[in-house]
Parts: C-alpha cells; structure tokens; sequence
C-alpha cells in the first residue's frame, strides 16, 4: 500500500459515532447547508418503505432536522414500489418525467444523475432501495463529514456485509467488489486502494463535485465516481465512514457477472478514453438439450456532467 493511502486511511477513515447529531446539526446551522437523501428504486416494495419511514422520523423531524429533502427516483417499476415510498413520507419522482427530451435508458446510474435535476441540497446522499433493517446512520454517518470538514467533497459508507443464503459463517458478500473492483483500483489507481467498500451503493458528495462528473448509467456508477472523484478534487477531499452492517437482497451469480463486464468495462474507459467498440457478454443457461447461450449488451454509455445540461443550468440560475 502506497504511504499516501497509509496517510489517508488514519486521516479520512472514521467511524459514525465520531460525529454525534448533536455536532451536525449544529454544523448544519451555522453553515446553512441543506441535505437531500436520494434513493433509486426499482421493484423495492418490499424495503423502500422502512428506509423512507426511519430517515424521516430519525432525521427529519422538529427536533432533528437534519435531512431538507427525501425523494424516491423510481426507475420503472412494475410493483408497488412508488406508492409504498409515497405513504411513508417521500417525494416520488419516476425517472421518465426527469429531462424527457433525453430517453432514460435502463441502469441505476441513469437515475442518479437525472435525480440532480430535482434535488436542490448542497450535499446529497444515495442510498440503496434494497436495504434490510436500515439505520438511519448510514445516512447521518455520511453526511457527517461533509457538514463538519469544508475540504471533504466524497464520502463512501463501509460496513460488514454478511452473505446470508448459502455462505459459510462470517462469510461476507461483496464478490465483484473483491473479484473486480478491488483487483483494477490497486493495479490502476492505488491511491484508492484505502476504500472498503469501493462499490457501495451509499455515498455521499457535495452537489458542486458531482455536476461535473459524468455518470455511467449502468452498474459502473460507483467505480466510475469514485475514480474521477478522485482525478477532480483528490484523495484528502475524498473520505469514509463506518456505519455498521449492511443486510440487503444478494445477487445471482449471472447478475454478478454482468455488474463484473460492467464495473470493468468503466474502468476501461477512463484507462483509454478513445473509441472502443461495444462490447458484450455471453453467459449459459442450462435448458433441455444442454447449456444456451445467452449474449447481453455490457453498459457503456454515460451522461455528461450536469453542468452541461441546459436545463440544470437555467435552473441553478433561477
């Protein structure tokens, strides 16, 4: 490990009980920052409503006000997921009603960066959808550093993340993270190599950072961030904080694979920023008479940073 990350790991490395709320709601006050909470949401009727109901009885109530704003950016789904996020309190935006003059195309990615166009806090916060027995520290933990340290912009959540179904005990999941993610960041870019959960999907950056990142619109977001985070305002402005345990829905094995051809296919991009040609994937189901091929299209594209967006511009400047 380069001594830069060694550096790093005992300066920008915390744990959530670090800040209490007390001291960030009293940063909050005396910087006027406000705090938007995005979750993207696709199909999660099953969680969305426990994350929402915490967040706004945890940290944004009259005695803590510590998020401004809740929005649940819904990617498509086809069960109750917008109307369960509405009942427990969020503004419900579903990704087709955000910028229609650009076709959504499918990917997570794709709603984070259109969810820029209707949060108006100075610093926001992702969550994943699919978390079980949430804590609003994942929340509070994040933002924490951002309100409190003027030279932090990036903020990742680490946690243990048990593999429950089918693992050995203490087993963690986390595959592409270790598989992929891990492997490419120290050979390509180890002064990022400090991070634990590189591809976690709860993260928090100041919105001034993020409307100047292009945004992979697939599963490549978070290495894609988290590397050109790193190239924009560099590694003291980039952080992360210990929130506990993470217990959400574990991906099949054929899933893991396409999130693999995808997490490296970003980092391929930004190692050759020149014309590369599409590529794909093929995987095999076993069907009656043997194993089939089955080839996806592996997700390339990506958004131009927001500040180039007319429509966020005239907006800001409203």
């Amino acid at each position: 490990m380069l001594e830069e990350v060694e550096r790093w790991l005992s300066s920008r490395s915390w744990s959530a009980a670090d800040r209490p709320l007390e001291q960030l709601l009293e940063a909050k006050r005396q910087t006027g920052r406000t705090v938007s909470v995005v979750l993207p949401a696709l199909d999660e009727e099953a969680t969305v409503g426990a994350i929402v109901a915490a967040i706004r009885a945890e940290l944004m109530s009259g005695a803590v006000p510590l998020v401004d704003e809740l929005v649940v950016l819904d990617s498509g789904s086809t069960d109750r997921t917008a109307e369960v996020a509405a009942a427990a309190g969020a503004r419900v935006v579903h990704r087709d009603t955000v910028l229609p003059r650009l076709p959504a195309l499918p990917g997570k990615g794709e709603v984070l960066w259109r969810s820029l166009l209707v949060t108006t806090g100075d610093i926001i916060c992702f969550v994943d959808a699919d978390l079980r027995e949430f804590s609003a520290t994942f929340v509070s933990g994040i933002v924490g550093p951002l309100l409190t340290d003027p030279d932090v912009h990036f903020v990742k959540a680490m946690y243990d993340r048990p593999l429950e179904t089918g693992g050995r005990p203490g087993e963690q999941g986390g595959r592409v993270t270790e598989l992929v993610a891990r492997p490419l960041l120290n050979l390509h870019w180890p002064q990022l190599a400090g991070f634990v959960q590189p591809l976690g999907g709860e993260y928090a950056a100041r919105r001034s950072l993020l409307e100047r990142l292009p945004f992979p619109v697939g599963y490549g977001v978070e290495l894609g961030l988290l590397v050109d985070a790193l190239h924009t305002v560099g590694l003291d402005a980039l952080a992360q904080v210990d929130v506990g345990v993470r217990r959400h829905r574990h991906q099949g094995g054929q899933a893991l694979g396409r999130m693999a051809a995808a997490i490296y296919r970003t980092a391929q991009l930004r190692l050759a920023r020149g014309h590369l040609v599409r590529p794909r994937l093929t995987q095999f189901d076993r069907g009656e008479e043997g194993f089939v091929p089955r080839t996806t299209d592996v997700d390339t594209e990506e958004r131009p940073p927001m500040a180039e967006i007319p429509e966020y511009a005239a907006r800001r400047a409203a």
